[in-house]
């Protein structure tokens, strides 16, 4: 533990101590009371690090060293902040309502982009525009400049943007090599074209939020003094998971106190592909020379066998801090291993596993199924929905992306900000209103003529004879309907007017005219977006939590088991976590290995340790012999995950023809366990699945082999050929010819000639 020269830990009171304090153990109280200086708390999983971080802000506040207003906290997440929030109102009380400056990133850098909008050619009203705005935004600049928007999708140059400012770079600082990713070297002049139609619409992305907020303290020298100034301290949870914009601007704002202090787990760093960079946490030492780094590593969550098999899998891993993590829980069950044949067995074994806890009297709602990729959940959802057990699927529809929702929101806008040519886009024909193509071209035509807005130039059109008699008389309704709401604001709340706008507007008699099945659904849907708005004081500060908000809460309160992606269980916990599809290909993903290499093949393995420390209590692998990935069956092998758990933490099985090495195992790697049902495969059709294979291996393991056993094994390895060595050439009948370059047990590293690199079974290759 590395000592901090800037303010040594303060003892604790002997007769008393503030109720902040209460309950930590000695790692959490050294960083609540280290509060000088750089401080980076590595908070393994399940440690505390949320009560040791409000802990550390009640201390700061209770002390008196700075009041609430002069200390920056930031976070990923809106759920975060709010328990973050939540957390400190029990143990400061109203204090906790002086604190303007904790947020999520986004919100803090969209409070502070506000205040100093002018300096990058924005007006303080400026729109934050969503995914679907960015798109239709840069569609049409596409379209404009006479490429093939097919060819060139606007969704490429939106995740390129993305990137870049994730990197913090504008335009002028990307190279030739970055701006020949897009339309043959047009990437810089795409990038430039979007920043000017932004300015123009008065509208930001999620990334300018922080990329304007850059350009503006690292140009304006005072502006940064002043928020240096202002933060007396900065905390930040989740430290691992900030790009290198996110990066630069704390580091900036925190060179002249340097009172930081960072929570993070490099271990958990798992969000690469969406520009977080793991050496943030790993240089923080460097970049904040004497820093405390204090450790947190005694969990609160997971057994000691969770905790020993997770440990060992993470430390293969050489680019990590390093920590161990321990707890006072009973040693608990082996995490199980469990070998099936296909998808469709891994569903109905996990199905049944889930029926045994419900008879036992344990809820759904402490269970939880996690897969690498969404491709994953259909066969539970298949399977639940065949035998009734119910479920929740994280991650699907959110309620402010639901067409009518967006319609509303469009009218919002226009009437919050006239210069919202997006939302005047979508809703100035909706409910139809005779406008056609002709006349928006017209409006179109004239607004880029005349450098106006949409609005502005629909209301001087009706002014003139350019549109048709019809139109004229529609535009001109709809102008002034707008003008009225617009005048309305300042009388009503905005969840009146809003309400005002949907019948004014014939938006609500439109879908009541619609007797569609759905309509019902979509009226109690914009019900409910009044009530949300509710909760808001003002119309702008409601705008901008749609903008901002990134998570969703469930509404649902019957016992579900949760289904989701192992990157969207992060910070959850369940009792019983079922850890599906651990095979090579599928976990660790081979687009990742394909793409990144190593880098990449660490971040998976992070991904496997926080899996598998989301469980409280029992924690179980399942890995196919076969799977279908997007229609097409697919063999597999165990992945190399499994492997690198001690065997003395597993407890592992294997169902009937669980894997294609457990043939060798039973009958010999020479043998042909299906020839003596060659006979009866007429009746399977030729374009067959592993699914016969499974029925006839079933039928034949009653007469030709014992149950097969249970073994402690991780690997389920069985006897190697003896007559394959490193460097031999091999021929492999899907993958085709190559070299052996590593082997290990029954499973080899070919290096093949037009596939590179695959880990195959010793089984599956001939001497070539």
């Amino acid at each position: 533990m590395t000592q901090n020269p800037f303010h040594a830990p303060e003892p604790a009171p002997i007769a008393s101590e503030p109720a902040y304090l209460r309950g930590l153990n000695a790692p959490q109280r050294e960083a609540v009371l280290t509060t000088e200086g750089p401080v980076l708390m590595l908070a393994g999983a399940g440690t505390g690090k949320t009560a040791a971080l409000t802990a550390r802000l009640a201390h700061i506040i209770a002390t008196r060293r700075a009041w609430p207003s002069e200390i920056l906290a930031v976070t990923f997440t809106n759920k975060a902040a709010r328990e973050m929030r939540e957390r400190m109102g029990r143990m400061i009380g109203d204090d906790v309502e002086g604190m303007p400056w904790l947020g999520t990133f986004h919100s803090v850098a969209a409070k502070m982009l506000r205040r100093h909008s002018e300096l990058v050619g924005l007006q303080s009203n400026f729109v934050i525009l969503d995914t679907d705005d960015q798109l239709r935004v840069l569609k049409q600049l596409i379209q404009a400049e006479g490429l093939d928007d097919k060819r060139w999708p606007a969704k490429q140059l939106a995740a390129l943007i993305d990137r870049w400012k994730n990197r913090g770079l504008t335009p002028s600082d990307l190279d030739a090599s970055e701006s020949e990713a897009f339309a043959d070297g047009k990437g810089q002049h795409f990038y430039a074209l979007y920043q000017a139609r932004l300015k123009t619409l008065n509208a930001c992305d999620f990334g300018d939020l922080l990329l304007h907020m850059l350009v503006i303290l690292r140009s304006h020298r005072d502006v940064l003094e002043q928020y240096q100034q202002r933060f007396k301290y900065i905390m930040v949870d989740e430290y691992q998971d900030t790009n290198a914009s996110q990066y630069l601007w704390l580091r900036l704002l925190a060179q002249s106190r340097k009172n930081i202090c960072c929570v993070g787990d490099d271990d958990q760093s798992i969000y690469s592909w969406r520009g977080a960079e793991v050496a943030n946490i790993l240089r923080f030492e460097k970049d904040f020379p004497g820093a405390a780094v204090i450790k947190l590593e005694q969990n609160y969550r997971s057994t000691p066998q969770i905790l020993a098999a997770a440990s060992a899998l993470i430390s293969q891993n050489s680019g990590r801090l390093g920590k161990t993590l321990w707890t006072e829980l009973d040693a608990g069950d082996k995490v199980h291993i469990n070998g099936v044949w296909d998808g469709p067995e891994e569903a109905r074994r996990i199905g049944e596993e889930l029926d045994s806890l419900q008879r036992q009297g344990i809820g759904l709602d402490h269970t939880a199924i996690l897969v690498r990729a969404q491709f994953q959940t259909r066969e539970f959802e298949e399977r639940f929905i065949a035998t009734g057990l119910p479920y929740r699927i994280i991650g699907g529809f959110r309620f402010y992306e639901r067409a009518e929702i967006r319609d509303a929101m469009a009218y919002l806008r226009l009437v919050h900000s006239a210069s919202d040519d997006l939302a005047f886009e979508r809703i100035v024909n909706v409910p139809k209103r005779g406008l056609g193509d002709k006349a928006l071209s017209r409006i179109h035509q004239y607004a880029r003529a005349q450098q106006m807005s949409l609005f502005s130039a629909a209301s001087q059109l009706v002014e003139t004879d350019e549109l048709t008699p019809q139109a004229r008389r529609q535009l001109a309704a709809f102008v002034a309907m707008v003008r009225g709401w617009r005048d309305q604001t300042a009388a009503l709340n905005h969840a009146e007017l809003t309400q005002i706008i949907l019948e004014d507007s014939g938006y609500t008699a439109m879908l009541q005219a619609d007797r569609s099945a759905d309509n019902a659904g979509r009226l109690e849907n914009l019900s409910e977006l009044v009530r949300a708005m509710e909760e808001y004081e003002t119309l702008d500060a409601f705008l901008e939590h749609v903008s901002l908000v990134m998570d969703r809460d469930n509404q649902d309160n019957a016992e579900n088991v949760t289904i989701m992606t192992i990157h969207a269980s992060k910070g959850l916990e369940f009792d019983y976590v079922y850890l599906a599809g651990w095979e090579e290909g599928v976990f660790p993903s081979q687009r990742a290995l394909d793409e990144g290499g190593i880098a990449s093949l660490e971040e998976e393995r992070r991904l496997a340790y926080v899996a598998i420390t989301r469980a409280r209590k029992r924690a179980s692998i399942f890995h196919a012999a076969n799977r279908r990935i997007y229609g097409q069956w697919t063999s597999s092998i165990p992945s190399r995950f499994i492997a690198e758990i001690p065997p003395e933490h597993v407890e592992a099985e294997n169902s009937v023809g669980a894997s294609a090495n457990h043939w060798t195992t039973r009958w010999g790697a020479d043998s042909d366990p299906f020839a003596h049902v060659a006979s009866n495969q007429g009746r399977y059709g030729q374009d067959r699945g592993p699914a016969w294979q499974r029925d006839m291996v079933q039928s034949a393991t009653v007469t030709r082999s014992p149950t097969p056993s249970k073994t402690a094994s991780a690997s389920f390895a069985s006897k190697a050929r003896s007559d394959l060595a490193i460097g031999q050439r091999v021929f492999h009948e899907k993958f085709g010819y190559g070299h052996i370059t590593d082997m290990d047990g029954n499973k080899l590293e070919v290096d093949f000639e037009q596939t590179g690199s695959k880990r195959v079974l010793d089984s599956f290759v001939k001497i070539a």
